[in-house]
């Protein structure tokens, strides 16, 4: 766990969560020109103190009164008591917002407009309800999503949002208080009038309806609620800026672990932008100088990492490219001190510049930092030689020690060796702050290329297992790639959303190796179907899901797993 004394902004308590409840009500189209869903969206209230003017889905706070009237409503056989309490909050709300009653009568035929029109949206709810001999219906209510408010919003709210089939027989009329302008309003629609500005929604309102326009039908959302009756996700988004403005990102999206390191409360001050003429400071410790040199297979560029600070020196991990402007400007970025300089394997966007920057160090008139790492195999490409000064030891620490007044500072990088990617890859564990410096054994945003004979998908899944080890072991719960944004595998938490999962990068790799694997059973099965098959009549198959411009290159990671399939004993080809 990050040391609060790394942290670049002082800790801070979120603002106390409030229990509230979200309906979307939903219909199937009736036009066969634009066929799909429809769902029932109000304008909010512009003196409203949350969202003033957005549209959204009726909904409100939770009352004591909910939970005490499960005897007034139908549920599920698996629907919780929480559940159930969510879904008569929102039954509530959506008849006091648009006088629309989700219940049936004692025959059980469905309410109508009729029955609605008998009692008072300002009167209690439940015990009108009650008198008329209405039953509420919560079987009909699922949960489709469970959205917790951003950490650095004043007013915060936990809140599921449900669905439910508009009943037939009645018409929305919003109370003019609350709630203004119903209209039903296809999902795709929605979204292409907010991107126009003529449609203002919020983040969990974009994001859900994003989801929604995937579902073909009302009943084809009730039915993937139904599967397990809990929600399809669970997101406390988080909050940068790109480009100048505010950007927000749920648990799933790239910038969301790296938001979570630099602001684990929610501060909106990190910029997302890709930096090359600056480093970019993640922790007091750690910084970040990506390497000019985006593309096809780097992506925005190659991390660079410097780790240390002025009392301790510096090690960089990974100088890049032989880039003199890149290698100056890491130089600067420790202030002249490196004690070291560790290249996690020997690709030419990662280990070509160690020279060079040795050398600024020496013609500076300072020490001379050690270049570490791994001798190539001598099944590496020609490119990708590679011979350090000394060869670092599977299991060992460097160590940086320094004073700062009467504080003794130390940060330690425990040497994992990784193969797999190349055979000479190692990852490096920061142990006092649970990071993990990854090299290209694990990326964010794509699968990093097993290309044999230096690479080896047998040694890549054990080498991902070894991770997962040491993560457990030092608790770590970032992973600081050499292409993308540090990567965070943290879940809201209803009791606690500033907490992670502990070791929340053990999820990154769990899912990372569960794909592999998928992939793998795909390889199989290609091989399987076309067994005279060429690796390029494989690929088609095992990576249909993969745009046919980058075949050639997955076409190497295929072969790895061909290979890793034969050393099983599945193909004999």
């Amino acid at each position: 766990m990050v040391r609060p004394t790394q942290l670049l902004h002082p800790q801070r308590a979120p603002a106390p969560l409030r229990s509230a409840a979200t309906v979307l009500l939903l219909r199937d189209s009736t036009d066969p020109a634009r066929p799909g869903i429809e769902v029932l969206m109000t304008r909010r209230s512009m003196t409203a103190s949350f969202a003033p003017g957005a549209y959204v889905f009726p909904g409100g706070g939770i009352d004591a009164a909910d939970a005490q009237s499960h005897d007034s409503a139908t549920r599920r056989t698996t629907q919780s008591d929480l559940h159930l309490t969510q879904a008569i909050a929102a039954i509530r709300e959506s008849f006091e917002e648009l006088g629309v009653l989700l219940a049936h009568r004692a025959d059980g035929s469905p309410v109508d407009d009729s029955d609605i029109a008998t009692l008072d949206r300002q009167a209690p709810f439940a015990a009108q309800c009650r008198s008329q001999g209405l039953k509420l219906d919560g079987a009909g209510v699922f949960v489709l999503a469970h959205w917790i408010t951003d950490r650095d919003l004043p007013r915060r709210f936990d809140v599921p949002f449900l669905v439910a089939r508009m009943p037939e027989g009645q018409s929305p009329v919003a109370d003019e208080a609350e709630q203004f302008e119903p209209v039903w309003v296809r999902p795709a629609d929605a979204l292409a009038r907010h991107e126009a500005g003529s449609f203002f929604i919020i983040f969990p309102t974009i994001r859900t309806l994003e989801r929604l326009r995937a579902h073909a039908t009302v009943q084809d959302v009730l039915d993937a609620c139904a599967v397990n009756d809990e929600p399809l996700w669970t997101s406390c988004p988080r909050a940068g800026f790109a480009r100048g403005a505010e950007s927000r990102h749920m648990e799933h999206e790239p910038p969301f672990g790296e938001l979570a390191l630099v602001c684990p409360d929610g501060q909106i001050a990190h910029s997302l932008d890709w930096q090359y003429e600056r480093p970019v400071q993640l922790l007091k410790n750690v910084q970040r100088l990506t390497a000019p040199n985006p593309g096809f297979m780097t992506g925005p560029g190659t991390n660079s990492y410097v780790v240390g600070d002025p009392a301790t020196g510096h090690i960089v991990i990974d100088p890049g490219p032989d880039d003199a402007p890149h290698i100056e400007r890491l130089w600067r970025a420790a202030g002249g001190r490196i004690q070291a300089i560790v290249c996690t394997h020997s690709h030419p966007d990662h280990s070509p510049g160690a020279p060079r920057l040795q050398a600024l160090c020496t013609e500076a008139g300072l020490d001379r930092p050690p270049i570490l790492g791994l001798p190539s195999a001598p099944t590496s490409r020609e490119n990708s030689r590679f011979s350090p000064e000394r060869s670092l030891l599977d299991g060992e620490h460097i160590v940086l020690t320094g004073r700062s007044g009467d504080r003794t500072i130390t940060h330690t990088l425990e040497v994992v060796h990784t193969p797999g990617h190349a055979a000479n890859h190692l990852c490096l564990v920061l142990i006092e702050d649970g990071l993990l410096f990854t090299g290209d054994h694990i990326l964010n945003g794509s699968t990093t290329v097993i290309d044999p004979p230096d690479g080896s998908m047998g040694a890549y899944l054990d080498s991902l297992d070894k991770l997962a080890d040491r993560c457990r072991q030092h608790r770590v719960e970032f992973i600081l790639p050499a292409h993308g944004y540090v990567l965070g595998d943290w879940r809201a938490s209803e009791d606690n959303v500033s907490a992670p999962l502990d070791g929340g990068a053990l999820q990154a790799i769990a899912h990372l190796k569960a794909h592999r694997l998928q992939r793998e059973a795909k390889v199989a099965r290609a091989m399987q179907a076309s067994p005279e098959g060429s690796a390029d009549d494989w690929v088609r198959l095992a990576y249909d899901d993969v745009p046919e411009r980058l075949w050639p290159v997955a076409k190497r990671s295929l072969l790895a797993h061909v290979e890793r399939l034969q050393s099983l004993g599945g193909f004999n080809l």
